[in-house]
């Protein structure tokens, strides 16, 4: 049974992971989707659907919102209000943009995710990051968070 803190022992596992576009492998590399990636083979085994190859760019690109879209597929979308540690965040960069970033909440001001320049961290969820919020899903077999 997969529980919240199956998640978030997971995914601080990857803390300190290099970010690597495209990349999903625990002390190795990893972008913001491949640390989803990883905590997901980790938790459920193969991956229920592969990433086409995506450039650093691909969101400001235009087409399709393929994260959103893949995160809606295989996760239960809840209210970002209502998320809680363990559940996963999305984020636009601006109003309108195409969702391009992930991360997993790990505390009520706190998320761990990956970035360029920086390594697979869990670093604080302030404003500039809530402002940014575009939707919060559950891991499948997950309970709704219950503060």
């Amino acid at each position: 049974m997969v529980t919240r803190d199956c998640i978030l022992r997971e995914a601080r596992a990857w803390i300190g992971t290099p970010y690597r576009h495209q990349a999903s492998c625990k002390g190795a590399g990893a972008d913001c989707l491949g640390l989803v990636r990883g905590v997901w083979r980790s938790l459920y085994g193969e991956e229920p659907e592969r990433p086409p190859p995506y450039t650093r760019g691909w969101a400001e690109e235009g087409g399709a919102d393929t994260l959103l879209g893949a995160a809606n597929r295989h996760m239960q979308p809840i209210p970002p209000e209502t998320a809680g540690p363990g559940d996963m965040l999305l984020f636009r960069w601006r109003d309108g943009a195409l969702v391009k970033h992930a991360a997993i909440l790990s505390g009520p001001a706190s998320m761990i995710h990956a970035y360029e320049g920086i390594c697979v961290t869990e670093s604080p969820l302030v404003p500039a990051w809530r402002r940014r919020i575009a939707g919060a899903f559950l891991f499948p077999g997950v309970a709704s968070w219950q503060p």
